[in-house]
C-alpha cells in the first residue's frame, strides 16, 4: 500500500489525536506522525527542520481553535515560513467549526487544500493520503 513517511497534527484535542494515531496505525499509511498541541511549537519544529525534506511533513492536518497560537496565526507564521521549506506540505483543516465564514477564509489561502469538518472519517484519511502519493 501507498504510504507517506510524515504527517504532522497540530490539534490540542487529545481524542482526536488519539484517533489518528489509531487510524495510521491500522492502516499503515505513515512512517511518523508529528502531534502538536498548538501552532507555536509546531512552526518551531518546522523552523528547525525548514532545511531538511527527510524531517519535514508531507502532510499538515491543522486545528484552528486552539490555546497559545491557533490555526489562523500558524497559518500566517507558515506563510512566511513556506519560502524557507526544503519541499512542499500539503495542509488540510480540520476543525469541529462548521462556519461559512472559516470555510470561506480558509479557501482565501493557497497553502489550504481542504477543509474538513470533524470527525474526520478514515477512508478520508486513506483517501487523502492516497491523493499525494500520486503527485
Amino acid at each position: 500500500m501507498v504510504t507517506t513517511s510524515n504527517i504532522m497534527l497540530i490539534d490540542d484535542d487529545e481524542i482526536f489525536t488519539y484517533i489518528i494515531k489509531k487510524i495510521i496505525d491500522e492502516t499503515k499509511l505513515a512512517d511518523q506522525i508529528n502531534i502538536f498541541g498548538n501552532g507555536r511549537e509546531a512552526i518551531t519544529y518546522l523552523e528547525e527542520v525548514a532545511n531538511n525534506a527527510d524531517a519535514l511533513p508531507e502532510v499538515i492536518f491543522l486545528d484552528l481553535n486552539m490555546p497559545i497560537l491557533d490555526g489562523w496565526g500558524f497559518l500566517e507564521e507558515y506563510i512566511k515560513l513556506k519560502p524557507n521549506l526544503s519541499k512542499k506540505i500539503n495542509l488540510y483543516i480540520i476543525t469541529t467549526s462548521v462556519s461559512p465564514m472559516d470555510f470561506k477564509k480558509a479557501k482565501s489561502y493557497s497553502e489550504v487544500s481542504d477543509f474538513i469538518v470533524k470527525p474526520m472519517a478514515k477512508e478520508r484519511f486513506i483517501e487523502i493520503i492516497k491523493e499525494l502519493s500520486v503527485r
